[in-house]
């Protein structure tokens, strides 16, 4: 089991737990596994989101990159996919992002980019950590004229913002007069990208929670509490809402009546929207475990494949770049388009949402019901760390879940998982009665907490 990286990076409380000595040497040690085989000075980007330990662990990343003796390129706030694409762009041979995603204020964290703009592999990161803990470590020290030198390259947002520019050029050029959207950048690393792209394009918009002040980052807004925005929605009469996560790589909707529209209705209504453009690789759209039953359906329905893989989005994308498939995400809003960037990205989404609907003559309600979404619970049991991934060897759990998924018949199912990031065993419930699956999830995630402290 490694000991620093979880499924998205390294995440914890920043000052306490993830320490500027702890950054300074993943940042060493990355900067040495990520380049090795290069013949040149390496060059390395990083950027941030909004919260308060931001720059502190920006400062001590900058550091071990420098003792190492890697050039740094200071990005400043921007999101992660405009990171990953800007790595690209400028051929830079790695790049970090500093975020904790849609995670309190409190927490922050590390990713890792390679120079294709995706996130590296498990294996690399296992390399990194191994160095991090090792002598060899303390050599890898630039001295004299190979110190590694930093500049302040804020200025590549523009690049970003042109990015979208390029891509929907004219699209939006005559939409409907009374068409608005309501924008949550959830006090994050959009708050400013977000409401650039929107008025460069000549969408219609109104935004809000686009007033960081370091520890307001997702506190009651943004995709992880979608009641603020299908409030504003409502109470505005706008013709739906957006809102973005921490860090913008995550785009959940709601209609105009504020009904939410997650990340599978939004995979469901684009890869149906590809498959009419003849744009759906392969026939095939990407999705994890967790999607809702109703996607599945709806896939089957339209005579789209649909492959699962497990939790995270590197495994998403993993699968995608097997045959080059357009298509793939999670329920959560994390949703990739191949085409233009290896990794997901809020605001890219929500533009070929809009484009779609509007193209297709449909009103977000309308999107809304694209499928039938089954009930679906999840429920968090706090855990020792030590123990999250025992779920499986003890045999009363493993009973109780056998249990269950023979009462369901194949009308639901149950998925338990580990969180990569927190102390936490994630108990996820779907059937056709959400009082009976609520029951039920909370007698295993209790039975869960019992056998696992």
């Amino acid at each position: 089991m490694r000991k620093y990286f979880g499924t998205d990076g390294i995440r914890r409380i920043a000052n306490t737990e993830l320490t500027p000595n702890l950054v300074f040497r993943v940042a060493k040690a990355g900067a040495y596994v990520l380049s090795k085989h290069n013949n040149h000075t390496p060059t390395i980007l990083i950027g941030r989101d909004t919260r308060i330990s931001g720059t502190l662990i920006e400062s001590a990343m900058t550091a071990g990159f420098l003792s190492y003796g890697a050039n740094v390129k200071l990005l400043g706030v921007i999101p992660t996919p405009g990171a990953a694409y800007l790595t690209r762009k400028l051929n830079a041979d790695a790049c970090v992002v500093i975020s904790a995603s849609h995670n309190t204020f409190e927490f922050n964290g590390v990713k890792y980019f390679s120079n294709k703009g995706t996130k590296i592999q498990d294996e690399i990161e296992e390399e990194i950590e191994e160095l991090m803990d090792s002598d060899k470590l303390s050599s890898l020290t630039a001295v004299g004229g190979n110190i590694g030198v930093s500049e302040i390259s804020e200025q590549y947002i523009d690049t970003y913002l042109n990015f979208f520019k390029e891509i929907f050029k004219d699209d939006f050029k005559n939409l409907p007069e009374n068409f608005c959207v309501g924008i949550d950048t959830a006090n994050g690393a959009t708050y400013q990208i977000a409401d650039r792209v929107y008025t460069e394009l000549g969408i219609r918009h109104k935004i809000i929670n686009n007033n960081p002040n370091g520890i307001n980052i997702n506190e009651n807004c943004g995709s992880t509490h979608l009641d603020t925005i299908s409030n504003y929605v409502i109470e505005n009469s706008l013709s739906m809402g957006i809102a973005y996560d921490g860090d913008g790589d995550r785009c959940l909707a709601v209609d105009e009546f504020g009904r939410t529209i997650d990340g599978d209705i939004i995979m469901a209504t684009l890869s149906k929207y590809y498959k009419g453009k003849g744009k759906l690789n392969n026939n095939v759209l990407v999705t994890t475990v967790m999607s809702n039953l109703g996607l599945s359906k709806f896939a089957q329905e339209n005579q789209i494949n649909l492959k699962q893989t497990k939790v995270g989005d590197r495994y998403v994308l993993e699968e995608m770049l097997k045959e080059n498939d357009s298509i793939g995400g999670e329920q959560s809003g994390h949703i990739i388009f191949l085409e233009y960037n290896p990794t997901g990205d809020g605001i890219l989404t929500s533009l070929i949402l809009i484009k779609a609907m509007l193209e297709n003559g449909k009103k977000a309600s309308e999107i809304r019901d694209i499928i039938k979404i089954y009930p679906q619970i999840l429920i968090n049991a706090k855990v020792s760390n030590e123990k999250k991934y025992n779920y499986d060897k003890d045999e009363e759990i493993k009973l109780e879940i056998d249990k269950l998924e023979k009462e369901f018949a194949g009308n639901g199912r149950v998925l338990i998982r580990p969180s990569g990031t927190e102390p936490i065993v994630r108990v996820m419930i779907e059937g056709e009665e959400l009082n009976y699956i609520t029951k039920k999830a909370k007698n295993i995630a209790n039975l869960i907490e019992k056998k696992l402290n």
